[in-house]
């Protein structure tokens, strides 16, 4: 048997261990999508997955950061790790979403964890992992979602985590240390049909607390006696629209303020306004340029009223930048299992972000976005509408991915060559801790 008929003859092994527990992957992830959690809480959902992962007799870590599961299978000193995260998002209007937290998985984050168990059913369920020339590490992680941002300010204030993001914890707490590649999926936005986008690149972004302080007075009796903080924050975010023509295109920049608090009442000039902001961009230097005009901007909302504004600056997520070697072998086993026509041409930059970002900051990796789902993601119409492509076949193209690259020394010996040229731990961690900082500008006479 030639290497090529070996390999395609593990693959298929694979796939039929899959579809022989398809019903129980499409099980699972509605049993996932019923009970959804965010991050840092997930305690249901990482148990569903350590549950699948003991039927499997592997050996299973919990509470990597604060949540979250791991398990090895397989030998060898090359090590892949597949990834899917635990958390939902919040959108009450979503008709899925729990009564009383708003959470939901309106961005496909259980079937993340299809893929996930899925992968692991094919490779350790059908024995092929003892084929392999390497190991693979199955990863449930918490805390995708850059939400929920008091609770995790009062974990990273106890000293529970350093950071917003699981994988960043991951990162910092050395679990990717001996990991060479690593893989995931991500639910297509607008993409019922069969079709997988898989190499591209996303944004980065840094995380802002804006607080504006003024003095409170009578809203109609003397309002001349207060510091309207809102008329600040106002200000601020008009400053922050006249930054925008200075952004370059190909910077792919995005900010977008709310406001969390606006006031107390109605009769009563606010005294202290809250906002919260993303500052996106394309590259981590992109990100600090636009980040130092976001915020020169807000504080000339609190210099025009006379008001203090407070800044604090939390690190987002990485850029993302998917591995050519890896996406070649995804895309190649795309057209096997779903048809020649299923990838997507070209390779777009999208102005989201993902902390699969900051794991490709150090591993190469991959993060396909595949068919199956109609609405946006994130949005109230967002469902699955082909079961089988949301959760089962990618759990395929993930696992023959991995037949492929571990089954060839040329692969994995590239695939180490590109890591060699990323961030080590350390060298990341520097980087994501120099872009938090906390200014406080005051403007009072």
């Amino acid at each position: 048997m030639t290497g090529d008929d070996r390999t395609a003859a593990l693959k298929a092994r694979v796939c039929d261990a899959i579809d022989d527990r398809a019903d129980e992957i499409i099980a699972f992830a509605k049993d996932v999508q019923a009970e959804p959690e965010l991050g840092y809480k997930e305690v249901k959902t990482t148990e569903k997955v350590v549950s699948l992962f003991e039927d499997l007799d592997l050996d299973v870590e919990t509470e990597l950061a604060i949540t979250g599961a791991r398990a090895r299978a397989g030998s060898g000193d090359f090590v892949a790790a597949v990834l899917g995260e635990l958390d939902a998002l919040v959108n009450p209007d979503h008709p899925m979403a729990d009564p009383e937290t708003g959470a939901v998985h309106a961005c496909g984050h259980n079937a993340q964890l299809a893929n996930l168990v899925g992968t692991a059913f094919g490779l350790v369920g059908s024995g092929v992992i003892d084929d392999l020339d390497g190991a693979v590490e199955f990863v449930a992680v918490p805390a995708e979602e850059y939400l929920d941002l008091d609770y995790r300010r009062d974990l990273l204030e106890a000293g529970d985590i350093e950071f917003f993001g699981g994988k960043q914890e991951l990162i910092r707490r050395g679990y990717v240390d001996d990991w060479d590649a690593a893989a995931m999926m991500h639910a297509g936005s607008d993409t019922p049909e069969r079709t997988i986008t898989s190499d591209f690149s996303t944004n980065g972004f840094v995380g802002k607390f804006v607080t504006y302080r003024g003095t409170e007075a009578h809203a109609g009796a003397a309002p001349e006696e207060g510091v309207n903080a809102l008329n600040a924050a106002m200000l601020g975010m008009n400053a922050v629209h006249a930054q925008r023509e200075r952004f370059r295109d190909e910077d792919h920049v995005r900010v977008h303020p709310i406001i969390t608090r606006g006031g107390d009442g109605v009769n009563v000039v606010p005294a202290e306004v809250t906002m919260e902001s993303y500052v996106r961009a394309a590259s981590v230097e992109a990100v600090s340029d636009a980040n130092e005009s976001v915020n020169r901007a807000l504080a000339a909302g609190a210099m025009g009223v006379g008001g203090d504004v407070e800044i604090e600056d939390y690190p987002g997520y990485m850029p993302l930048r998917t591995d050519e070697t890896i996406v070649a072998f995804y895309d190649d086993n795309a057209r096997d299992i779903v048809g020649p026509d299923a990838v997507t041409a070209g390779t777009p930059h999208l102005s989201g972000s993902t902390d699969m970002g900051d794991i490709t900051q150090l591993v190469p990796g991959i993060h396909p976005w595949t068919g199956g789902f109609e609405g946006a993601v994130h949005a109230r119409d967002f469902r699955v509408v082909d079961e089988e492509m949301a959760y089962v076949i990618p759990a395929k193209l993930t696992a023959c991915t991995l037949v492929d690259l571990l089954t060839s020394p040329e692969a994995m010996a590239a695939v180490r060559e590109a890591k060699a040229e990323k961030r080590g731990r350390e060298e990341y961690l520097d980087a994501v801790r120099s872009l938090r900082a906390t200014t406080t500008e005051s403007y009072r006479d």
